[in-house]
């Protein structure tokens, strides 16, 4: 197939359509500033809106989070808020690329691995015209290189304009960058390029990165108050190991109080004195608990004051209702404390009223606490409870900075729900993960859990219901099915007890096969699984849909095909019989797919502009940011027999004046041949 630029009047055209919301506009009357504020291995149930106060109620011991109570209080609780697999990195590296575990680079415990030169959070928000930055853990970089120059993936590489904090993940296991506590040396930590550790002398990474973020906003509202900033904080704690700060949180907050950035060698900010690794929180100190969980609630209580001294600079600054803040954490709690004794997160129940730690794909290892305040654009004291996911994001800020999200993110924006426009997301949630340990024997945990081997864990969400599997051995092994809303603890397997859930077994199986692709790097029990075809019963309408827009688009666009597609587009019964709009920026393509028999199949293309594929959910095709772009390339897919949905996005070149595109398939029986899709007459 080639498509070319130029208008023929033997052919009814599209009529040019924008949509008013994802194409240019954002929905607010400026564009917020954005501050994301990543947690390190945070429970849900660490928080005290969201279980500690009912263990204060309880009589238990519990833990305080007073300001991060008033944030919630502020705007809204995500309540079922997940991340794309209960470890650090592909946690983070989901986040940043707004891809789901089933298509994202970098999987299981691939810490340090770097993270793709593709579209990500820092790259679109810049495009937007945001100042980025990046502050605390990173842990993406590349495991070549020793230095900013070597190492492939360091931040302002992939999109930050300016980084302050750790590199290497393992670095993040020392909250005094300077010194030798419990089993950790000295950590190196950059400013820019320069590595700064000799002076940080006294520094708890907590305070440290607390203070360089006030002094990074602060810096930019002087020089740059128009340019909105997006800041993605990323703090190392309460991830062991349990060092705690040297000295109190100074009083007060914002511009004048709280912790304060001086930049003096020995004296980098004003927390950097006293004894180190010494400093439990007043309200702990009398308690009759064990010494690692005095540090641990210590530990949560200066980020819940950090949070509460960058919320008192916006409103000293006077952008408050200019800034949008999240707060979540990377995956559930941890169960280490290197170097101080034995730690669980069974004193505080860090993982609320849910089974799983860290490293399960129980409630507890991936439901995540999630708060969002906007002060005059989301309601004050609101909560959802639908499923959604890190990787929805990307999208979500897209659109506020009014510019569509890269047609290969898997995410979704979460803005009509925090607008309180709609009250169901319609995003997925997909994890999967891999680790040959056990889930904790905690007395807590129901009792069929307790010490299961976890081994390769699966999680999807699909009409509102839970399927999870542990320790798969084959495709056929069957999900547990849950209603997590209603049953937070996972305890009442809905799983064959009656005709619908015996028919959504099957569609979970169907769909986790129709949502991800297969990644060499970690390996699946799934993955030579062909991918299902449609239900014949289930046939959309026939013929081959293609629509045409207009617009100054810095990548191939996102364009939900269900809500967003034109009023009017055209239905062919050849797709060749196709001629767009003079013009037109970009096509979007949909149909079906006939695959006469199951096999491996060949999808290659060439073309001059950007190219993003999907058959089903699959992304089958990224060929879109110029970095990683090419102008012929080829994935292959095994699919069963049938009819599989197939949609394709392309845009043309800026400075070309056609768009070139030829897309060919081989496999069982098939040779180079130009790739059909189902083609039956058309219904009128």
């Amino acid at each position: 197939m080639k498509i070319k630029w130029i208008v023929c009047s033997a052919l009814t055209l599209l009529s040019l359509f924008q949509p008013n919301r994802i194409f240019g506009f954002s929905p607010a009357d400026k564009k917020p500033n954005i501050i994301f504020i990543l947690t390190d291995d945070l429970g849900y149930g660490d928080l005290g809106v969201l279980f500690q106060n009912q263990r204060k109620a309880e009589g238990k011991p519990y833990h305080q989070t007073p300001n991060l109570d008033k944030m919630a209080q502020e705007g809204m609780i995500l309540s079922r808020h997940y991340v794309p697999a209960p470890v650090c990195a592909p946690s983070r590296a989901t986040l940043l690329l707004g891809l789901h575990q089933g298509h994202a680079a970098i999987r299981n415990n691939q810490f340090d691995k770097a993270l793709p030169a593709n579209h990500n959070l820092a790259t679109v928000l810049k495009e937007a015209g945001y100042a980025t930055a990046l502050i605390g853990k990173y842990g993406l970089q590349g495991q070549e290189g020793e230095s900013p120059s070597s190492w492939e993936a360091y931040p302002t590489k992939r999109g930050f304009d300016y980084f302050f904090g750790y590199v290497r993940h393992r670095d993040g296991h020392n909250h005094y960058p300077a010194h030798d506590v419990a089993s950790r040396g000295p950590m190196e930590l950059y400013d820019g390029n320069r590595e700064i550790s000799a002076a940080l002398a006294g520094c708890y990474t907590t305070d440290l990165f607390t203070a360089r973020a006030k002094k990074y906003i602060q810096d930019h509202k002087t020089g740059n108050p128009e340019q909105p900033f997006f800041m993605y904080l990323a703090y190392d704690t309460p991830h062991a190991g349990l060092e705690i700060p040297s000295m109190p949180y100074p009083s007060g907050g914002g511009t004048s109080g709280g912790v304060q950035y001086l930049g003096e060698k020995g004296n980098f900010i004003n927390t950097a004195n006293g004894e180190i690794n010494s400093f439990i929180h007043p309200e702990y100190r009398k308690e009759e608990w064990p010494e690692v969980q005095r540090r641990f609630a210590s530990m949560v209580r200066r980020i819940d004051d950090a949070v509460g001294d960058l919320i008192h600079l916006l409103q000293d600054l006077n952008i408050d209702e200019e800034t949008l803040i999240v707060f979540t954490s990377d995956n559930g709690p941890h169960l280490e404390s290197y170097g101080y004794g034995d730690y669980a997160p069974t004193f505080f129940e860090s993982y609320g009223e849910m089974d799983g730690t860290k490293r399960d794909t129980w409630e507890g290892g991936i439901r995540v606490p999630a708060l969002v305040r906007w002060p005059g654009s989301i309601q004050a004291g609101s909560r959802n409870d639908s499923p959604s996911g890190f990787h929805d994001w990307l999208p979500t800020f897209a659109e506020l900075s009014g510019l569509p999200a890269p047609a290969n993110t898997d995410g979704r924006s979460l803005w009509p729900i925090l607008s309180g426009k709609e009250t169901v997301h319609p995003g997925k949630v997909y994890i999967e993960y891999q680790v040959n340990n056990a889930t904790s024997d905690y007395a807590s945990f129901l009792e069929s859990r307790r010490g299961q081997k976890r081994g390769e864990m699966q999680v999807l969400y699909l009409n509102g219901y839970k399927g999870i599997r542990y320790t798969i051995l084959s495709h056929q092994d069957d999900f547990s099915i849950f209603d997590t809303q209603t049953d937070p603890g996972e305890s009442n397997d809905l799983a064959g007890t009656n005709d619908e859930y015996v028919a959504l077994q099957q569609e979970m199986k169907n769909s986790v096969l129709r949502w991800r692709r297969a990644n060499s790097s970690a390996e699946r029990p799934y993955d030579k699984e062909p991918v299902p075809a449609l239900d014949l019963n289930a046939i959309p309408a026939r013929g081959v849909q293609v629509a045409s827009y207009v617009g100054d688009f810095p990548w191939v666009p996102l364009i939900n095909t269900e809500n967003e597609m034109p009023k009017e587009l055209v239905l062919l019964s050849r797709l060749q019989d196709h001629v767009p709009k003079k013009g037109a920026d970009v096509l979007v393509f949909q149909g079906l797919l006939k695959v006469e028999r199951t096999g491996t199949y060949d999808i290659s293309f060439q073309t001059n502009g950007g190219l993003v594929m999907h058959v089903h959910e699959a992304l089958v095709i990224d060929n879109d940011n110029p970095n990683l772009a090419t102008e012929s390339g080829s994935s292959q897919l095994l699919l069963e027999e049938g009819y599989h949905p197939i949609k394709w996005v392309t845009k043309k070149p800026k400075d070309a004046e056609n768009l070139t595109l030829e897309l060919k398939w081989s496999g069982p029986g098939i040779q180079g041949e130009p790739l059909p899709l189902y083609q039956p007459t058309l219904r009128h």
